[in-house]
């Protein structure tokens, strides 16, 4: 590590007096202050707060990051003691722990895991096996049996519409219904859909 930024981590100007940086005010000077930052203190800095939160390192790694920035932006205004900055910066990051909980607390964090999650899926199986079945079960029934369910099921007419389509009487077309309703039954009882 050269002497420049040996002075700079340790917070000290060449002339004894010990601030966080000696003038980071450029961009190009703020990445390599924070470079030199992390270099030097990040590896401890970002150990003492995955600890502190339970192992969560990218947490800690914000926290770490917030840490540095408030280092930066202190700059040479920020005055420390002759132990330089890392004293500063652990009690700078000690205190975002503490808020950190603090806003836990308040609002807990509940993760969501994807086995967790239930998402209604629309899945025709069911309707496309029973649409089979029935096609099969009307097969085994009489061509009037099928024509008298088309017309009062499937196309949804009337009692007396179909009467007046098949022209034949009211009662003849119910009593025709309940026979192959029974036969339709029969047969889907035998390819064990109902009980």
């Amino acid at each position: 590590m050269s002497t420049t930024q040996a002075t700079v981590l340790a917070g000290e100007r060449p002339g004894g007096t010990a601030t966080l940086s000696s003038a980071p005010c450029a961009a190009a000077d703020a990445e390599r202050f924070v470079r030199e930052l992390y270099a030097e203190h990040g590896t401890a800095l970002l150990t003492y707060a995955a600890r502190r939160l339970d192992n969560d390192w990218h947490r800690a790694q914000d926290l770490v990051q917030e840490a540095a920035v408030r280092a930066w932006r202190h700059g040479p205004s920020r005055v420390l003691s002759a132990d330089g900055i890392r004293p500063w910066l652990f009690r700078v990051l000690r205190n975002l722990v503490i808020d950190e909980h603090r806003a836990r607390a308040v609002r807990p964090h509940v993760p969501h895991r994807l086995e967790d999650v239930v998402v209604p899926v629309g899945d025709d199986t069911d309707r496309v096996l029973t649409a089979q079945v029935v096609r099969e079960a009307l097969a085994d029934l009489t061509a009037q049996q099928r024509e008298i369910l088309h017309g009062m099921y499937f196309q949804g007419h009337s009692v007396t519409d179909v009467s007046h389509a098949l022209g034949i009487p009211p009662g003849t077309v119910k009593s025709r219904t309940y026979y192959a309703m029974r036969a339709l039954k029969r047969a889907l009882l035998a390819r064990g859909v109902l009980d």
